[in-house]
């Protein structure tokens, strides 16, 4: 059925149980996992009128967030381990979170993708918006949302 399912993380509690579910579902199927932590940075105008940032705090900011992905990632690659199951990982810095993990389901050939679900209300949705919902709506293969 699937061959290599993405599980994309933001370290969340629901986003550790839905790791621990897309594993047992790679091991179930034989199929291998990659990992993918995508690092969304914010845009200048964030930072107060239109000023930008100096650079060495935008260079830290990124190696902050690439240590922290890489702890999550381990944190998958630590499960899938103890599963048997194959794995590899993929940090990337997309123009959006939705919009990286379909680019990663591409770079690393994935034909499923097991996503968490944060379960915000509808108006925080409507505020916010929902990444879970943007990957139903752009995804070209099956998406797999663990509640």
């Amino acid at each position: 059925m699937f061959k290599n399912i993405l599980i994309p993380t933001d370290g969340s509690a629901v986003s550790r149980k839905a790791i621990k579910a897309g594993i047992k579902l790679a091991q179930a199927l034989g199929a291998k996992v990659t990992g993918y932590y995508g690092i969304v940075m914010l845009p200048p105008s964030v930072y107060g009128d239109g000023d930008l940032i100096e650079k060495n705090v935008v260079k830290t900011l990124d190696r902050l967030a690439r240590a922290t992905g890489e702890k999550y990632l381990d944190d998958i690659a630590q499960a899938a381990a103890a599963a048997g199951v194959e794995y590899t990982g993929l940090i990337s810095k997309p123009a959006s979170a939705y919009e990286g993990i379909i680019e990663a389901t591409k770079k690393k050939h994935c034909d499923a993708v097991f996503m968490a679900s944060r379960g915000r209300s509808e108006f925080k949705k409507l505020l916010l918006g929902s990444v879970t919902h943007k990957v139903l709506s752009h995804s070209t293969v099956p998406v797999i949302v663990y509640r």
